[in-house]
Order: C-alpha cells, then structure tokens, then sequence
C-alpha cells in the first residue's frame, strides 16, 4: 500500500539548513561550482557539524518515538545538489541517527514543484530564491537567520513561536497600519473585531501542529506554541476570536505594542521563530533560530475594508 504522506506533518528542509555548511557555500559562490563538487567528494566521509535547523528536526522526529505505531512528521532533505555529492549529507544524516528516509536532489533544478509532490507543509531552506518561489507557490517557508550561537542539547520540548500579521494571518491590517498610521490601524481592528482574521501563509500549519497537540495528553504535550506579536494590547480581540474561530489552542501569547522581540523569544525559550520583518528577526536570530517568511511577489490589489 502506498505511503501517504498527506497523513502526516511533513517538514522539507535544505541540506544548508539542517547542517551547518557555511564553508562549503562559500566556496561555491567565490569558486564556482565544479570547486563545491570537488570539494564535497574530497571530504564526503566528513561528518558535518549541526546547523540552524537541526534540533528542531531532531526535536520533530522525536514525536514518532513516544508512540512508534502512530508517527506523526516526516522529514524531507531537499537541496539542489547533484546526487554524486550528495553522499556527505547522507553519512550525516547516520551518523546524528537521524530518521530521515526521503530526499530530492534536483542538480540545480527548482524545488517548488516538488514541495507539492511531497505534501509539503513547511520548506526550511538558507536559500533566499528558494524560499520566494515556495511562498509564491503558496507554501509555509521560511528563511533560515545564520544564526549567532547553535545550542546543540536535546529538545524535550519543541518550543515554536510565531509573528502574527503576515505570518499566520494575512498582512490586511499590517498594510493598514503601513499606508495610514496606528490610529487608522487599531480603529480597522476594533470595528472588525468580531471578523476573523484572513488566513496567512502559516495558518495551516499551525492548525496541523494543534491537532497534533490535541493527540497527546494535556500534561504531557511536547510541543508548545506562542505568539509574539507587536500589535499592543488594544489590538488584541481580533486574533484571540481568529484563534478561537480556527479551533486553535495557542500556549502563551505576547502582545508587545512595537517592543523588542528577542527577550521575550529567549525567555520561551524558542527553538524556532518566524518573522515577516528583518528588524525583528536581526535581534530575534541572536538569541533564538529564527526564519524570515517573505511577502508574495505577486501583492494583491488592496481591498481592505475601511
């Protein structure tokens, strides 16, 4: 019987966001290609040293092992090498025990069309073009920060944390706030309080970690999920009835009224935070792992109520 992974949460990660391969995309941008190549076969029994992202898949997978009949996430390496060097990847991928049994390796051909073919829910990458193309295609992706400091000790708990506006909700009201100012915003907001918010790109995938969450006892969850949001508190309504129309139980939420992010992020203790906006995720990613999630580069004519 085929394995549908329509069933599962399924997370599509790059090779340069699961392992720490700053080295070797050095050499491939100042020395070409065929420099990378070689370079790879050369060291192919080296093992790689973690990346950004590795202790949030480690931590992911991990929720197959409390319940082996019942897995719940699989994990897809996804990278644009060719498969002769991809042979280090691999060896790494043993060597952590990491439970990884999927990859696409597409010899510089894009990804997007195979997020889908994978059932894709969320698509990690340090590739900037790849992550555009994905959240164009309509995906939940995100730019993995370098970050500034790998914390490498095992996940008990996955701790995820997530902007609001463009991020799991649309970017309506942001827009708002952008063309006419704060007043014009938090008024948009109290009249269409009772109005859920439109979905954003990584509304589904919340709503997939939420039911996953429901499967375990509440005591005992291994996940934990929280909002940091710069909206203030006079803005709040809105999301708490989005949330709750949603059927979406969110852990912690954090309304900061435009106050730095990255304290409240390290005192969650986030393994991984999503942002829209460098000026959050520059501080956010020196404490946390953290991932920019673009905007469409299509935008939409605005039609926003007033």
């Amino acid at each position: 019987m085929p394995y549908n992974l329509s069933d599962y949460l399924v997370i599509g990660i790059s090779s340069r966001a699961l392992f720490d391969l700053t080295k070797e995309n050095e050499i491939f941008q100042n020395e070409g290609r065929e420099a990378y190549c070689k370079y790879q076969l050369e060291h192919e029994e080296e093992i790689l040293e973690k990346g950004a992202g590795f202790n949030l898949i480690e931590g992911f997978l991990r929720l197959n092992d409390i319940v082996p009949s019942k897995r719940k996430v699989e994990v897809i390496i996804m990278s644009k090498n060719n498969p002769d060097t991809s042979l280090r990847i691999f060896n790494s991928i043993e060597h952590y025990g990491l439970d990884i049994a999927r990859a696409a390796l597409t010899s510089g051909q894009p990804l997007t069309p195979y997020l889908k073919a994978f059932s894709v829910d969320l698509f990690l990458s340090s590739d900037e073009g790849d992550v555009q193309e994905a959240v164009d295609a309509g995906f939940a992706a995100g730019l993995i920060y370098n970050p500034q400091k790998y914390d490498n000790s095992p996940l008990n708990k996955i701790k995820i944390a997530f902007d609001g506006d463009a991020v799991l909700f649309s970017d309506e009201a942001e827009r708002i706030y952008k063309a006419k100012g704060l007043d014009a915003f938090v008024e948009h907001e109290r009249h269409n309080a009772k109005k859920p918010l439109p979905e954003g790109p990584f509304a589904k995938l919340l709503k997939t970690i939420a039911f996953i969450q429901s499967q375990f006892d509440p005591k005992d969850v291994p996940i934990r999920t929280a909002l940091v949001t710069a909206r203030g508190s006079h803005a709040h309504e809105r999301v708490i009835r989005t949330l709750r129309a949603w059927n979406v139980r969110i852990d912690e939420a954090f309304f900061l009224g435009g106050a730095p992010k990255d304290g409240i992020l390290e005192a969650f203790g986030a393994h991984i935070f999503f942002d829209d906006q460098d000026v959050h995720l520059e501080g956010a990613s020196k404490v946390v792992p953290s991932a920019k999630v673009p905007y469409k580069t299509q935008v939409e004519v605005d039609d926003t109520e007033e």
